[in-house]
């Protein structure tokens, strides 16, 4: 019972982060020549603070499976817990992008970033490279941070949630001009399937592996080397 409250939690908490966050950027854009970018950017990180303190106590609120790929690494859940927390993260942020698609479509909203807010390759020319390491880099310093303050050899206290919040405006800030900001595969995983299917774009389903793939593998990094610097001598 205890674990299936994680899954809900889990699921509802990214459903916030997918409503908030990609429907922020679907309804003023992400331009750099408006004030769609920072908006967009402090939705995402605000979203987390939410939900970092609504959840957080009862799931620990990765939202995120390359967070919980992290914590499981460093011995925070079990497999089983994390392959629950996956399913029920990519669950919820299906279940966000669906309320965005019923918003938009039933009160005619025009989507600004004509893909849900999906992620992409254009601000980095459709290099693959490029979107790789922007992509593994962001996530292990997202990551990094989650790790460092939610540990218990480092007394945080109750602003973790605030400095988690702000680490992902943070990156958010540099990587929607080049990749949109995923550091999350659920976050992208949705976006990308209700791109095809409303707004007939098939490039971020062309591009998903991409934002599966290197934030998982940047989460990894940031897991093998918190677990390095913390190590007892």
């Amino acid at each position: 019972m205890e674990s299936i409250k994680k899954y809900i939690a889990e699921f509802i908490g990214t459903c916030v982060l997918v409503f908030i966050g990609c429907g922020t950027a679907m309804l003023v854009g992400c331009s750099s020549e408006g004030s769609g970018y920072a908006l967009t950017a402090l939705a995402f990180g605000l979203s987390i603070v939410g939900v970092a303190y609504s959840i957080g106590n009862i799931s620990g609120a990765h939202v995120n499976p390359a967070v919980s790929l992290a914590v499981f690494m460093t011995g925070g859940i079990s497999a089983k817990e994390f392959v629950g927390y996956c399913v029920s993260q990519v669950l919820g942020a299906f279940a966000g992008s669906g309320l965005l698609a019923i918003i938009f479509e039933a009160g005619m909203v025009t989507d600004q970033t004509g893909g849900f807010g999906a992620n992409g390759l254009d601000g980095v020319s459709g290099s693959i490279v490029a979107g790789f390491i922007v992509e593994l880099v962001l996530t292990f310093i997202f990551v990094l941070c989650i790790l460092g303050v939610t540990s218990k050899k480092f007394a945080h206290g109750s602003f973790g949630g605030l400095i988690i919040g702000l680490t992902l405006t943070l990156v958010h800030v540099l990587g929607i001009g080049l990749t949109g900001t995923s550091v999350n595969p659920a976050r992208s995983i949705a976006p990308a399937v209700f791109a095809a299917l409303f707004s007939g774009t098939m490039d971020p389903l062309i591009s998903l592996w991409i934002f599966i793939v290197a934030p998982l593998a940047g989460a990894a990094c940031a897991a093998c080397v918190h677990k390095y610097l913390t190590a007892e001598k």
